[in-house]
């Protein structure tokens, strides 16, 4: 999802600086969350191999503009369950700024609202994670309903951003409302998609759980979340 640019201009593209801010002030805390519990090498790690995927799944995946923006595969639930909230964050953050800075300069004024729409829903999926996995669930156990729950909050958490910046900036008129349910309906394609890419990553993930598995050894893999294989 990338807002269209000039659809939100002026003055009140400065409530997307307030948002982004406040998105990154969040992370920074769970940044310190997580550098005290996993140290700075698992965190440095993991934020680099989200940044990693999140470039390759704005630039490189397919994605097609539909009303107010782009349909885009982002997967950010996977990336939540595969690295945890504080290295999807800085990953989402990252990877949408390389690629603005590098291949796509006319989405930096808009790289506010394109962080924010991305970051609050992924909050929104560690809020539920956290009531809906029991604490003696490893994420590699989860169920199809349980990942499919987490993907329709990241995806829907998305489209809902998207039409607050479109009604924000274009207002409630039936032309831009169109435009809106036009994206909407093509991006909850995507919640059919995720789920399934969430539990594929899962399955391999647990399937080098064994002896000769990454995750077996004298401590929590530097590259993963340790809730990937162990419960909370």
């Amino acid at each position: 999802m990338h807002i269209e640019p000039g659809l939100v201009s002026g003055a009140k593209i400065i409530l997307s600086y307030a948002t982004a801010a406040a998105a990154g002030a969040y992370t920074l805390k769970l940044a310190a969350a997580s550098l005290r519990a996993e140290g700075a090498a698992s965190l440095a790690l993991r934020s680099t191999l989200a940044t990693a995927a999140v470039f390759v799944f704005f630039e490189v995946l397919p994605h097609h503009p539909v009303g107010v923006s782009e349909v885009h595969l982002i997967l950010g639930s996977t990336i939540f369950l595969l690295f945890g909230a504080a290295p999807a964050a800085i990953g989402l953050a990252l990877g949408l700024l390389i690629q603005g800075m590098f291949f796509a300069p006319f989405d930096l004024p808009q790289y506010g609202m394109n962080v924010t729409t991305l970051m609050f829903p992924l909050f929104a999926v560690r809020a539920l994670a956290a009531r809906i996995v029991a604490p003696g669930t490893a994420y590699v156990d989860l169920k199809y309903r349980q990942a499919l729950a987490l993907s329709t909050a990241y995806q829907g958490g998305v489209v809902l951003w998207v039409a607050f910046w479109a009604v924000y900036g274009a207002g409630a008129g039936a032309g831009n409302l169109a435009a809106i349910a036009s994206f909407g309906a093509a991006y909850m394609l995507v919640v059919v998609v995720e789920p399934l890419a969430d539990l594929a990553v899962l399955a391999v993930a647990k399937a080098l759980k064994g002896p000769a598995g990454i995750a077996r050894g004298a401590g929590p893999a530097l590259f993963v979340t340790p809730r990937l294989h162990h419960p909370a």
